[in-house]
């Protein structure tokens, strides 16, 4: 029995994977998701095409299904290209970035500058060095993003009466944060860019799965102790995500599930 078990396991395509299919004479690259669901499932995002099917369906079917919406996909690129290219980021003296919420405003100083913030009447300002400085924004953002974060996760801990656990960055492509017993809290360097009430929301989110490991009523009640305008945040951070500037290239868009 043990050996048919695995034989069956073994002859089952895998349960993620990525394909590509010819959409009006566009190769389309997807995420194609087996599980135990009924029915067949598309939707898109500025992260990409996601087809989800139930185990059995073959490739030609999954490709049949998604070309009887080809109408509609095509639709979804065009707005997606669209987005994209509103979020890609040059990294120019002079260019700008949202820091908190707010402008802030990049200059390239000599090539052996060092990066390093300063305050200007409009806001902030990054200095970085002329040498690969799209690298040196990002640094930049992550070292000044980790002591924050660990900030805002020690008042919430304290609040809850739990342990400060490990608190790490992270650049997953589909989620904000993410919260382990063994492996402690980590959150996207991105979410500097956002307004703070925001950022603490998603600090809010994995903290309370300190207490409660799921996303049950009960789980909900933690957040909404910790973040009271946890409905606001949380709408607020799915419209801001699409408009999130992508500098550090190959991240693609900006995440849109907080764990």
């Amino acid at each position: 029995m043990i050996g048919l078990l695995r034989r069956l396991r073994a002859s089952r395509p895998p349960e993620v994977e990525r394909c590509v299919v010819s959409v009006a004479g566009r190769e389309v690259d997807y995420e194609l998701r087996r599980s135990a669901r009924r029915t067949l499932g598309m939707r898109m995002d500025v992260s990409g095409l996601r087809v989800a099917v139930p185990w059995g369906v073959s490739l030609p079917e999954i490709e049949h299904f998604v070309l009887q919406h080809q109408d509609w996909l095509v639709k979804r690129l065009a707005e997606r290209d669209e987005a994209l290219a509103l979020q890609a980021f040059a990294a120019a003296d002079g260019a700008c970035f949202p820091l908190f919420g707010e402008e802030c405003v990049l200059h390239v100083g000599a090539e052996g500058a060092r990066s390093r913030w300063l305050k200007a009447d409009a806001g902030e300002v990054l200095q970085v060095g002329a040498k690969d400085p799209r690298s040196a924004v990002v640094r930049a953002l992550r070292r000044r993003a980790l002591p924050y974060f660990l900030g805002r996760v020690s008042e919430h801990c304290q609040r809850l009466g739990v342990a400060v656990p490990p608190v790490r960055l992270t650049s997953a492509r589909t989620r904000w944060g993410s919260c382990s017993a063994r492996s402690g809290i980590r959150l996207h360097w991105r979410l500097l860019h956002l307004p703070p009430q925001i950022i603490d929301y998603v600090v809010a989110h994995e903290v309370a799965h300190l207490v409660e490991m799921n996303h049950s009523p009960r789980f909900w009640r933690v957040v909404e102790t910790l973040h009271p305008e946890w409905q606001s945040s949380r709408r607020q951070l799915h419209e801001r995500a699409r408009t999130l500037p992508i500098i550090q290239p190959g991240t693609g868009a900006a995440p849109q599930a907080e764990d």
